[in-house]
């Protein structure tokens, strides 16, 4: 049986831009959860978002996983990169999208 922690490794191992949110990127079920997926839409970057709010394992596995906790928490190339806070001020300083650029990720 796969444990919580492999999931989550599989899921950011498999998609280069991950977005651990609570409901969809286009449905999103919070404030902050919005805040950053509209953000990673701005920069027009393909994301995947995964909604924790469908299994409480998950959410918590995720928490613990990282270390942080609050959601969202977005993953770039393997990288925690960190929660909305974090995000706001990355994208608000244009480290976000240097970043991205970086990562070969921006078109």
């Amino acid at each position: 049986m796969t444990t919580v922690n492999e999931k989550i490794k599989s899921i950011i191992d498999s998609n280069e831009i991950v977005l651990f949110m609570k409901g969809t990127p286009d449905a999103p079920e919070c404030g902050f959860s919005m805040a950053v997926s509209n953000i990673l839409k701005h920069l027009k970057v393909k994301f995947e978002g995964i909604n924790v709010l469908e299994s409480d394992e998950l959410r918590q596995g995720i928490k613990n996983y990282t270390d942080w906790p609050t959601i969202p928490q977005l993953y770039i190339k393997g990288e925690f990169v960190g929660g909305c806070d974090i995000i706001k001020e990355m994208f608000e300083k244009g480290e976000l999208k240097k970043l991205l650029e970086n990562k070969s990720l921006l078109s």
